[in-house]
């Protein structure tokens, strides 16, 4: 076991921390500060698209550092528009608000749905979510997430939501006949807290076509999920719709916190001047690793390498855990992968770990893939080398 990274007595006391404290990256590797190399599998939970250190990156961000790392929203900010243009034209979308973080994107999409209600008259607006789901800390974003766990001491919930079962079209039109108060249905298209459960395309289209017939926002968290990470920009694209409101964040900055709100035509008006603000949101130095990362992103193709080499991790993992006692099934898209079991695994991170391998275990009995989008071939092989034989031992071992 490597010897535990310093703690402060300073330092809240809100994460169940592992041992180690990293030091450095390169590529798909870290270091931590006693000189052990792992191979990075979590990519900082979603959000390290580029990898660490990257030659294309660095050199830009270093550059921004010299002009201009922050101004405030009172001026006009070219880096923003140039970004907003980028996420219009890959997403078929029309305008976008910067924030920083996933949190804050939710925030704002559900500021818009309540916003969209009362300027149609609704005084009390409803939102539809789903069980499982995970949408961020803050009050309102707690409140629409589906784990009472992760409420629990936070009491009393924000109102206004209607709670289904994924993948259910029958008990979204039940949960919502005959009521005139519901103007947004709001999911991840994968589920990542909850345990890597993806919504299937045949659904998407359902609540497509019933947001369409009844006025509704299609409110769809890409936060995880988006940006290459499933093989096209924006995981909801599988599906060949749209949606209405796209909150976004993790990956779009390589590390550099960001978070966006990308709006169609029907949701891009509600917002009128006074209505929502940031301070940082859309720093130049945020807005330009944006840029960066998603011209890099097309320069190497790594869509392609996201959709190629998730397939590929998919198909290893399958063979290699197949009629292996306790495993249930591995699921997911490109590089968002869920593995799992028929048991709680929480111990798999510090095992993972010191067998040099970062991951994640989410939902208690799923362990979570989410590596960065540059990963080779060879790094695969030795993610599934290492961890195969670990999940077995750790099955068996029951």
């Amino acid at each position: 076991m490597p010897s535990a990274a310093p703690t402060s007595p300073h330092v809240m006391n809100t994460y169940g921390r592992l041992p180690i404290a990293l030091s450095h990256g390169q590529g798909c590797r870290v270091w931590d500060t006693a000189g052990k190399e792992y191979l990075d599998a979590l990519g900082g939970i979603a959000v390290n698209t580029l990898g660490h250190n990257h030659a294309k990156l660095v050199p830009a961000l270093q550059d921004q550092l010299t002009k201009i790392i922050h101004s405030c929203n009172y001026y006009h900010v070219p880096l923003q528009e140039q970004l907003a243009a980028k996420l219009v034209q890959l997403s078929g979308m029309s305008n976008v608000f910067f924030c920083n973080s996933g949190l804050e994107a939710n925030e704002a999409a559900l500021k818009l749905a309540r916003k969209f209600g009362h300027d149609k008259g609704i005084a009390k607006p409803q939102v539809v979510v789903y069980e499982k789901a995970f949408h961020g800390r803050s009050i309102a974003t707690l409140s629409a997430t589906g784990n009472a766990k992760v409420q629990q001491g936070f009491e009393p919930l924000v109102e206004g939501f209607i709670r289904v079962p994924l993948n259910d079209i029958e008990a979204l039109q039940q949960a919502t006949q005959g009521r005139d108060d519901v103007v947004a249905v709001f999911f991840e298209t994968i589920q990542g807290e909850g345990g890597i459960n993806p919504m299937r395309a045949e659904y998407l289209q359902q609540v497509r076509k019933l947001c369409d017939e009844r006025d509704w926002l299609m409110m769809i968290d890409e936060v995880q999920c988006g940006i290459g990470r499933t093989g096209k920009w924006f995981a909801h694209q599988w599906a060949g719709i749209k949606a209405d409101v796209m909150p976004l964040a993790k990956g779009l900055g390589s590390g550099v916190p960001i978070g966006a709100v990308v709006a169609g035509e029907k949701a891009a008006s509600i917002f009128a001047p006074g209505n929502h603000g940031t301070t940082f949101g859309g720093n130049p130095l945020a807005m330009r690793a944006g840029v960066e990362t998603l011209r890099i992103m097309e320069e190497d193709k790594l869509l392609h390498n996201a959709a190629e080499m998730g397939s590929y991790l998919q198909e290893a993992l399958k063979a290699g855990l197949a009629g292996t006692a306790g495993f249930k099934e591995v699921r997911g898209q490109g590089l968002m992968i869920g593995i799992e079991l028929y048991k709680p695994c929480g111990a798999l991170l510090a095992q993972a770990m010191e067998r040099g391998l970062l991951l994640s275990v989410t939902a208690e009995r799923v362990v979570r893939l989410l590596p960065p989008l540059i990963i080779t071939q060879a790094e695969v092989d030795e993610i599934v080398a290492i961890l195969v034989p670990l999940i077995r031992e750790f099955l068996a071992a029951a």
